[in-house]
């Protein structure tokens, strides 16, 4: 299995403290996700994060095919990061790790390192080169102009 990686960083112009309120809460998934996707939470406790908390969503990805998908996040240290796996979904393995840190230049330091698979072997890898990493990066520039927006434009 041919395991992918993406990995993005982000300067915001926030406290680790704001950072972590804002990341910290399933809710603002839908803020952050790409309209296009039709992402919509079907059931979480409702709750900050905490390690073994599961939240299943629905989302249509690719072609607008509605998906169900279940994460459970693993670990979770407050204000510094949290990991969030796939239980039930698209990916063979879908491993996100999101770290958050002073930056040089005041503000918080963001980064998100993404390790995924593809099912079905040689066509998934094929799958993957024509259309499933574009859409990755495509969601996380969309989440990089979002939380522009929402951090960094702060007058």
């Amino acid at each position: 299995m041919k395991i992918y990686k993406i990995e993005t960083v982000q300067h915001l112009n926030a406290t680790i403290e704001e950072c972590w309120d804002f990341f910290s809460s399933p809710k603002n998934l839908q803020t952050i996700t790409p309209n296009d996707m039709s992402f919509e939470i079907q059931d979480f406790d409702g709750k900050r994060m905490y390690p073994g908390q599961i939240i299943t969503y629905t989302l249509k990805p690719l072609f607008g095919i509605k998906i169900n998908w279940v994460t459970i996040i693993t670990v979770s240290q407050e204000n510094q990061y949290f990991i969030d796996e796939q239980r039930f979904g698209p990916y063979a393995l879908w491993h996100h790790k999101h770290f958050f840190e002073p930056a040089e230049n005041g503000g918080t330091k963001m980064t998100d390192i993404v390790h995924y698979a593809i099912p079905f072997g040689f066509l998934g890898r094929i799958m993957n080169k024509l259309v499933v990493n574009k859409k990755i990066n495509g969601i996380f520039d969309f989440r990089r102009t979002k939380i522009e927006e929402l951090f960094n434009s702060k007058v």
